[in-house]
């Protein structure tokens, strides 16, 4: 399985329809895309961060999220709608002070049903700080 959109056109594409993500500095960047496969990165920074220092469930949720909206984009093209119903988070452990990495990998991936799951690690780590599942529904007439 080939992809449909390079990581060039997908940062453009979110650039395009969601330049907020990058509201103070730009801190998501897609690393690289494959069959049913997708790398982010999260750099850290002070915005990224909760009380004690280390980075937040949020930020963690939203790399996650990102990352599998990557992933499926990466194989169906350009489409906007393609909209979280579900996501599902166990944290862990405490993420370091460091870049955060998500890979994210489709499990399914049907006309209007796509199912993946996210493994987050800091980075230069191997132990997982999160693991996410989560669903979207792709529109019809893709």
């Amino acid at each position: 399985m080939t992809t449909r959109m390079s990581v060039s056109e997908l940062e453009a594409f979110l650039d395009k329809v969601f330049p907020q993500i990058h509201y103070g500095g730009r801190t998501y960047f897609i690393e690289e895309v494959g069959p049913l496969t997708a790398r982010m990165r999260c750099d850290y920074h002070e915005r990224h961060l909760r009380p004690g220092g280390t980075i937040s469930g949020p930020t963690m949720m939203a790399l996650a999220d990102l990352a599998l909206y990557v992933a499926i984009l990466a194989q169906i093209g350009p489409v906007e709608l393609a909209v979280t119903t579900s996501l599902n988070y166990n944290f862990l452990r405490k993420p370091g002070q460091c870049a955060l990495i998500a890979e994210a990998r489709l499990l399914k991936l049907g006309k209007r049903l796509a199912v993946g799951e996210v493994l987050l690690t800091s980075q230069g780590e191997s132990d997982l700080v999160c693991h996410a599942t989560g669903t979207y529904s792709i529109p019809a007439g893709r």
